[in-house]
């Protein structure tokens, strides 16, 4: 007994397929966890807490334990969110043993638009300061950012019955999108955020749509931050496409000295190269879409896994990219290197979606 509280929660989900979705939690959680498997059950350990997850008959029992209460709502959250986006269209229900509070979502930050630049033609910067920006600095690099119409005040979300989040709607829907916090200015309490511009004519791109028009004074706010922090390690191999630019250029600056980098990325041409300052030493090999043949779309996995293939073993592997890329080098190092643990994957959009989906 160590005498510390613990905040505990049960939760009962009914997917159509229970075998199919611990596959999927495992899938993806394990960039983000410590995911631990036996049979039919599932244990995700975070900095704020664990999940356990068992399937029984038709059903997954859910058991969860965090440190603090706030933690315990967030990772309702969380959870609620990924389930329900792993089910689909399929039928899907979840229920908690509490109801969630009905407070202000305790990750929920406002923020006003200071400014908005291009960094290359097709890379726009958006500057938000805010209140507080001390949990952005060390930690997790994501945040999803919230835009309410314009000319109307902001309505934020709440938390539904089942943990999701109660979003807006009518006129009040917001737009939100995932980004990468490129940096953190602490003096002027501001935070970079690059958003990709999508040349794409006839496809909705409202986060670059928002990049585009956003002016000083406008209101937006910030959810997070999570979804994967800085590499420790002395080297690193970093692998991604312009949506992971933002994540890379920001993993560069804030290496320590003596830190070796070596990073292959993908980006349409010259013109959207950017320099990457850093501490460390930096190899870096930019690779230009538009020399490609036509229907070529594996070019960054294919060169990515001729790299990893020659790394050392206590070299940290990163990469972020298209999904089925992504899938390709998992796929690649799991057959190759499979009790590598210091290693970060993640998809950051999926070929053939509307661009209304990528970062």
């Amino acid at each position: 007994m160590t005498g510390t509280q613990q905040f505990t929660l049960s939760g009962t989900a009914l997917p159509k397929d229970v075998a199919g979705m611990l596959d999927e939690i495992c899938e993806h959680f394990v960039e983000h966890s410590d995911v631990q498997r036996n049979e039919n059950q599932v244990l995700l350990k975070s900095e704020i807490g664990s999940a356990g997850i068992r399937a029984e008959g038709d059903r997954l029992l859910i058991e969860l334990t965090c440190p603090t209460a706030e933690a315990l709502q967030l990772t309702r959250t969380m959870l609620a969110e990924h389930l329900f986006y792993f089910a689909g269209e399929d039928p899907f229900e979840l229920s908690w043993s509490d109801p969630p509070p009905q407070t202000r979502l305790a990750n929920l930050q406002e923020a006003i638009v200071v400014s908005a630049e291009d960094v290359t033609p097709r890379m726009r910067r958006v500057k938000v300061a805010c209140a507080d920006v001390s949990p952005y600095i060390d930690g997790d690099m994501h945040v999803r950012l919230l835009v309410p119409p314009r000319g109307r005040p902001p309505v934020w979300p709440g938390i539904r019955a089942d943990g999701r989040l109660a979003w807006p709607e009518g006129e009040d829907a917001l737009l939100a999108r995932v980004y990468t916090i490129r940096a953190v200015d602490v003096e002027r309490r501001e935070l970079w955020i690059d958003i990709l511009q999508h040349p794409a004519p006839g496809v909705r791109t409202p986060g670059a749509d928002f990049a585009r028009d956003a002016l000083p004074g406008d209101k937006v706010a910030l959810l997070g931050p999570g979804g994967g922090g800085h590499p420790r390690a002395q080297s690193i191999f970093l692998a991604g496409d312009e949506t992971a630019l933002p994540a890379i250029a920001r993993i560069a600056a804030e290496a320590k000295p003596g830190t070796r980098l070596r990073a292959i990325i993908e980006v349409e041409n010259q013109a959207e190269e950017q320099p990457l300052p850093t501490q460390g030493s930096l190899e870096v090999r930019w690779l230009h879409r538009a020399r490609y043949p036509a229907g070529a779309t594996t070019v960054l996995a294919d060169e990515a896994m001729a790299v990893i293939g020659s790394l050392e073993p206590e070299t940290f592997i990163w990469a972020a990219c298209e999904k089925k890329e992504l899938r390709s080098i998992r796929s690649f190092l799991k057959a190759s290197q499979p009790d590598r643990k210091a290693k970060y994957l993640a998809w950051y959009w999926w070929r053939g979606r509307d661009s209304d989906s990528l970062r």
